[in-house]
Formats: structure tokens, sequence, C-alpha cells
């Protein structure tokens, strides 16, 4: 079925390349509408229909995500071996690969460092599982958020130490830590660091270090996660090894691929972008998990009660949310040692441990957000008349929801987005971006510029911390630094359209057909279509704050939606007000396998009436 043409085209002096879709310029959440597709991109949607006879849907959709004729066969079918580079390709690769094998070779005790995150658990859970295939002892640590903190700290080094551990190795943290390195350099702990996180110009004096955001790193693969960066630690250790002999027929070599459903978590839960290397990971990774072999993956996705095979939607929204929950306000070390359990009884008592901490954080979170948006709409004013950025402060705050709260209020009030949790003179914060605001660049300045005690992150979320008395100026800092740049971030926040559909043509089969060009996720936006002039039937508020509707074409054909969470904002409302009346509904398609019956449901991302649109 071919996708419906956009009726008007955006002609003005000074406009973005990409047509208006129906005409939309002010949705109801604000937004203008445009077609994802340039015409530039209109041509390769055409060439790969007509060289590969692929849907024209299919095709535009292939399109709109920077693939053209020439490498579309290759999109479509992402394999590790083809996406990979050599290991060594990473600045510090070989020095740390060298160490791991000294220290395998002499059953040195290995102490691994993980964040208390989901990435931070994967990667934990990927390196002590190698180092227990080699016969290595180990050890792991997972700080606790509350009493130590992201990072190392000199503390947890010095018990590391005592407890005779010769090799310590930070994953997903380390790359900012001096003083607890400078500590075990003094206890003469060698350290490793595997890590992704924004590096400053300095790095500190650790054995070696990998990390594809160094400034010195030319591999180009700053885009993967730390469980990524770890996967190529083990792929460069698992090749020494076996050009050392290590591996034999009574001492097999693990089966790397088993593990790459760690990776796909990670890398979905982490919220890096599904390009290149990464979406190898998470569609192989996939793959893994559907065989359900993981005993601590498996009972989670039964607690969860995720319907049909595993997809990014499970990981982002169901599991990787569980794993947190313990970092969150609960042990820090139950997700990682969920992840390398091989008894399913254990398995089963942590993953229903982690359900519960996850129930309860949901309950915390609905409070602090409250007080939270409560600040933020004192602070800003009027919405189109506020600041760069929400902050937003409390005493006593758990500081394990923080950056929940950010990402919520991130998404109510389009900005980029800070929480931070007091106690007493010192707060511990997170912060969440918007597309084109770097928030980890200019947490890393502040922290330069003595604002912060400490901070880092990505472009798109950060952590940190800081002292009671630096709050105004930080805010006044942020302000400075960020106002013109997030005014034009805000600006181009158009809702890129993929296509429009209506009802009849939303079927199964369109959804499988479509899934060949995912995973999607970050940097491969799920397609985004539109149902154009159609009538809402129903409108009801359910579960926490939901919206679900059901709208009807003009044949009669009916679809089911959904707006998460739109009860509070002006699509939910304006969902309501619309009863009885045609709109256009934009949003994704999923198939909802929920109670066993599979069927078609649309995830509602916004609406425009057609009376505006074409006024």
């Amino acid at each position: 079925m071919s996708p419906l043409s956009p009726l008007h085209a955006d002609a003005r002096p000074g406009s973005l390349p990409r047509r208006l879709f129906l005409g939309v310029e002010h949705s109801v959440l604000g937004r203008v509408w445009r077609d994802r597709l340039d015409l530039e991109a209109q041509g390769q949607a055409q060439a790969i229909a007509q060289l590969h006879g692929h849907s024209d849907l299919l095709s535009r959709v292939l399109a709109g995500r920077g693939v053209d004729a020439l490498n579309c066969a290759a999109y479509l079918d992402p394999t590790i071996r083809a996406l990979m580079p050599d290991p060594d390709v990473l600045v510090g690769m070989e020095a740390t690969v060298a160490r791991l094998v000294a220290a395998i070779v002499a059953r040195e005790k290995v102490a691994v460092f993980g964040d208390y995150d989901v990435d931070g658990a994967c990667s934990t859970a990927l390196l002590a599982g190698f180092l227990q295939a080699c016969g290595c002892p180990f050890v792991i640590h997972i700080p606790d958020r509350l009493f130590e903190g992201y990072g190392p700290n000199v503390e947890a080094i010095r018990a590391l130490a005592e407890g005779g551990a010769r090799l310590l190795v930070t994953v997903d943290c380390g790359t900012t830590s001096f003083e607890p390195i400078e500590e075990a350099a003094r206890l003469c702990l060698d350290t490793l660091v595997i890590d992704h996180h924004q590096a400053p110009e300095a790095l500190p004096p650790a054995h070696a270090i990998v990390n594809p955001n160094r400034l010195d790193d030319l591999s180009g693969l700053g885009h993967l996660c730390a469980a990524g960066v770890v996967y190529m630690v083990l792929v460069g250790l698992n090749r020494a090894l076996r050009q050392r002999g290590f591996w034999t027929q009574t001492n097999p070599a693990p089966d790397l691929l088993a593990e790459l459903d760690l990776v796909a978590l990670a890398t979905v839960a982490d919220v890096v972008p599904l390009k290149g290397l990464n979406r190898a990971f998470v569609t192989k990774g996939l793959a893994v998990m559907r065989a359900r072999g993981r005993p601590g993956l498996r009972q989670l996705f039964d607690v969860a009660r995720a319907d049909g095979p595993p997809r990014p939607y499970h990981l982002g929204f169901l599991i990787g949310p569980r794993i947190n929950a313990g970092g969150r306000i609960g042990d820090a070390a139950l997700g990682a040692k969920l992840l390398m359990l091989r008894d399913d009884e254990e398995a089963t008592r942590i993953a229903v441990e982690l359900d519960r901490l996850n129930s309860e954080r949901q309950a915390i979170e609905v409070g602090t957000l409250a007080e939270a948006e409560a600040e933020a709409l004192l602070s800003l004013g009027l919405e189109e008349q506020g600041g760069a950025c929400v902050v937003t402060a409390g005493e006593g705050w758990h500081p394990g929801i923080v950056g929940l709260v950010a990402a919520r209020l991130k998404e109510k009030f389009r900005r980029p987005a800070f929480a931070i949790a007091f106690n007493g003179q010192t707060g511990t914060g997170s912060a969440r971006s918007i597309p084109g605001v770097d928030l980890g660049r200019v947490v890393r300045a502040a922290v330069e510029e003595g604002l912060l005690v400490k901070g880092g992150g990505h472009a798109m979320a950060a952590g940190l911390t800081i002292d009671k008395g630096k709050l105004v100026d930080f805010r006044a800092y942020l302000e400075l630094r960020l106002g013109e740049i997030v005014a034009r971030a805000r600006a181009n926040d158009a809702l890129l359209v993929d296509a429009a559909l209506t009802a009849a043509g939303a079927r199964a089969e369109l959804i499988r057909s479509l899934e060949q060009a995912g995973p999607y996720g970050s940097g491969n936006p799920e397609p985004v279509f539109v149902l154009p002039a159609h009538r809402i039937v129903r409108a009801v508020v359910v579960g926490n704050g939901h919206v679900r509707v059901r709208a009807v074409a003009g044949d009669g054909t009916g679809i089911d939606a959904i707006a998460f969470r739109a009860a509070d904002s002006a699509l939910g409302p304006a969902l309501q007000k619309a009863v009885g009346s045609a709109a256009h509904l934009a949003g994704t398609l999923s198939l909802d396998h929920w109670g066993g019956n599979e069927r078609v449901q649309m995830r509602l991302l916004d609406m425009a009436t057609p009376a505006r649109a074409n006024g």
C-alpha cells in the first residue's frame, strides 16, 4: 500500500527544507509537523523501491534514516562481523588486554567496580562472567548510590585492596576518578578503566583507559555504551588468550555471541544511538534473548509480564527499570548478580525482589515529581517565556529517582531539566536533555568553573554533585551558556512524520514489514504515522494518567490508540474534547500481544485539528 502524500508544501522563504505535513504548523503540543523526507531522501526512497523491490512505505522509512539504495541490503542485515572493527582500534586496548591476560594466567584476584545503572550492571556481569569462565578469582563492587555516590571512591578501593585484589577494573565509570585511582596506585593496585563517558583532557593515572570518548581516541566508536566497550575488550582478550593456547578442549573459550543479550539490554537502556555496531548488538542480542537461556533475564521478563517476543520497548520500559530499581532504592548489586546467575530458584527470588523495588520506586517518584513540577511552574512562569532549563531541587528527595524526575520534567516542559536531591548542604542530581543540547559538555564545564563539586555524562544525560550555596549561580550559568542553544533547539522541535495511513492500512503485516528497518530507538526513531481526519469516538483516562482512544476512518474501520502520561499534558484534554470530531492523529504503531491475542495499537504522540491545519 502506498503512503498517502502530504497535502501542503512549505514554500516560505527561509523555511526548513522538509515540507509541512498535512499543513500542520501548530499542533496541540505546539509543534510543527514535517515530512521526514526532504527531496533528496524522496529520490532515495524511489531508488530503494525500484532496485530492491521493497514496498513504498518501507523504502520511505529506510530513506528517512539515511539509507540509500547502495547500502540498503547491509542495513537490513546488520552483522557483528561486518560492523565491528578490530578492538585494537580503541586507544588503550592493547595495554588493557595485556594486563588482563597477565591477571588471568597468574590467577590474580580482580576487582570489578561497576556503576549502579543497567549499563553498569551489564558491563559488570559481562566482565565478571568472562573471568569466571577463565577460572580467575574476582570480586564485584557496585557502589551504594546514597552512601557512596557514583564511581570509585577511596574507602571502597582500600577495602578491595585489603581483600586481596591485585587488579582493579572500573566499568561504566572511572574516567574522571583521579583521587580513587591515585589511592589505588599508592596501594600497588593496578587500575584499568573501561568506560564511555565524556572525558576531560587530563586523565587519571590508571594503567590503561579504554574509552572511545577520550579526546585522543579516533576510533569513531563514541556512540557505544559501556557494555559495548566491555564487549570489545572481551573480543580482544579472547583472541589474546587463544593465541597463548589458553583455551583447550577441556577448557573451551566462552561463546561471546551468547553474551550479546547483555550488550543489547545496556545499549537500549542507556539510550545510546542505535546506529552502526549498536544496531547489530541489539539485533543479535534480541535473537539471543528469544532463546530465554539466561535465567535472570528469563525471570525478569516473566515477572514484568512482557508480551510477545523481546523488543526494545521491553528492554527500555520493563526490564531496564527493574534492574535499575536495585541501584535506586535497594541493593545496588542485585542487577549484576541476577544477570550472572545460572540458578533458576535464586534468579526468581531476585527478580521478584527487583519487581517489588520497582513498584516502591514508582510510588516515591509520584510524590517527588509533583513537588518538582510545582517548583518548575513557579520558576518558569508561562512556558513559552520561561528560561533555558528547568532546575528543581528538594531537601530529602531520594537521590535514586532524580534521573526519572528530570526525564519527566524534560518531557513536560520541552527543555533540558535538572532534578537535585539535597541532604544538608550537598546535593546530588541528574539531568536529561533535548536533541541539540549537549548537557554532558556544559556540566563538565561547570565543574571546571568551580560551580559543581563533580559531574559529567553524555549529550543527553548527566549527573552532578553541588553545594547548596552554588545553586543560584549554577542556574544563572546554565541560562548564560544554554539560552540561545535551547531556544534554537526548541524552535527546530518539529514532529517528523514518515507517512500518512488510514486505520485500514495499519495492519499487522505492515508492522512486521517495517520491523526489518529496526530495531528502533535513539538515533533510529520509530516510524511516525498520521491518521488524517479520523473521528475520535472514545477517549478515556486509564491507569496512571494514560488516555485510551478509539478512532474511526471514513470507511468505518477503527483503530485503538493510547497516549501515555497525557492526562496532565495538553494532549489528553484535547483528545477528550475532540470526541465525536475528526482529528489528525500522529503516533507510532505496534503489535499488542496482551492476553495472547495480537492486535494493532497506535501510541499517540500528538494531535492536530483539520480546521487548524487547513486554516
